[in-house]
């Protein structure tokens, strides 16, 4: 069994191959064949590769691999994708696959980094370094497992989160306001869905930072495509909350999700900052929204993927690390690329560990 590289351009024709895989094994939602094809078709530049190992129609790994400077190919990772396009049959480690992909790629191929892995779906070696890889951490990440009854779940997490939920919704009431959580499925409509979200995001602080989701910027774009094609197969969701008040409804919340394999993910979150800090219209609808996950009991878990924040260890005490892990030509240039990263960390304590597996310390 060898390597297959072709230009991702060519994706389309080699779907059934990469879905057919994703099937087969412990794949994420976010890994399925139409939402990678969307990633590229939005945000690709052309010079991806998509590769495969394997004899004829025997696949047990693919991946899309993006050059990034020379010599050095990461796996396509676009910030809309919160896990790495490396898809495999089983969860074994991937360091032993990585040096014939090294072989397979074109040019003096020295490095190829595996970006966002979880080790949900393939676990991180216990010592890479003899194959020539290496791994390092890239972020923590909470789930929530749907096992149980939704009221064990709430009484088992803290008295101050649910006292405070408790004292807005009161309050809430007492202003004539009613919250109404609404689930939209139906692919007709998620670009009305997207252009929501879009407003909220805009009127909020990533609207400085111009990385708000539009539905006339590549971002919205992809949202909109994405969602509408896994909702044709009903693998989509979108949660509005609304607050309906005297003056009419108010869109206070919105949740993005992708589902599959068990699990739904939520991609996206956006609020109406404008409530006010005396609200948390979110972490209202995430309560509303995980008491109608537990009671459909269509899923096993939830999932976040990103990274976690305060917010995240009141609801949830599963927490996993991701991590990016790095295979070398040769194992000697391993050893120095760690080496190096060690000395230049040592010389700046106060710098962060790179995104970049091209550029990060191995361990």
């Amino acid at each position: 069994m060898g390597w297959t590289v072709v230009p991702a351009r060519d994706f389309a024709s080699h779907a059934g191959r990469w879905q057919r895989l994703h099937a087969a094994g412990p794949a994420s939602p976010l890994l399925a064949a139409d939402f990678v094809h969307t990633l590229l078709d939005v945000f690709g530049t052309g010079r991806e590769l998509l590769a495969w190992h394997g004899r004829g129609d025997d696949t047990d790994a693919m991946t899309i691999v993006a050059p990034s400077r020379a010599g050095i190919w990461d796996t396509f990772q676009p910030a809309q994708a919160p896990v790495g396009l490396w898809l495999q049959r089983d969860t074994r480690p991937a360091d032993a696959w990585l040096s014939g992909l090294l072989k397979a790629l074109p040019g003096p191929a020295l490095m190829v980094g595996l970006t966002q892995c979880d080790p949900m779906l393939m676990a991180r070696p216990a010592d890479a370094a003899q194959s020539g890889a290496r791994s390092f951490d890239y972020i923590r990440t909470a789930r929530i497992t749907l096992q149980g009854g939704f009221d064990d779940y709430w009484n088992a997490r803290g008295k101050n989160l649910r006292n405070n939920l408790k004292k807005q919704r009161n309050r809430l009431r007492q202003d004539g306001i009613a919250t109404r959580l609404e689930i939209l499925r139906a692919p007709h409509d998620m670009a009305g869905a997207v252009a929501d979200y879009g407003r909220l995001e805009t009127s909020g602080w990533k609207a400085a930072g111009g990385t708000a989701v539009a539905a006339d910027n590549d971002q919205g774009r992809f949202y909109r495509t994405m969602l509408e094609t896994l909702a044709r197969r009903d693998a989509a969701s979108v949660y509005r909350y609304w607050f309906d008040g005297p003056d009419g409804p108010r869109l206070a919340a919105m949740d993005l999700c992708v589902e599959g394999g068990g699990c739904i993910v939520i991609l996206k979150t956006a609020y109406d900052e404008a409530l006010g800090p005396q609200l948390s219209p979110a972490l209202l609808m995430r309560e509303d929204a995980t008491r109608d996950l537990f009671d459909a009991a269509r899923f096993e878990r939830i999932e976040f993927y990103g990274r976690v924040m305060e917010w995240h260890t009141r609801w949830t005490d599963e927490i996993r690390t991701m991590y990016h892990l790095n295979g070398y030509r040769w194992p000697l240039l391993g050893r120095l690329h760690a080496l190096a990263a060690r000395r230049s960390t040592a010389s700046d304590v106060s710098a962060a560990p790179p995104a970049n597996p091209a550029t990060a310390t191995g361990s």
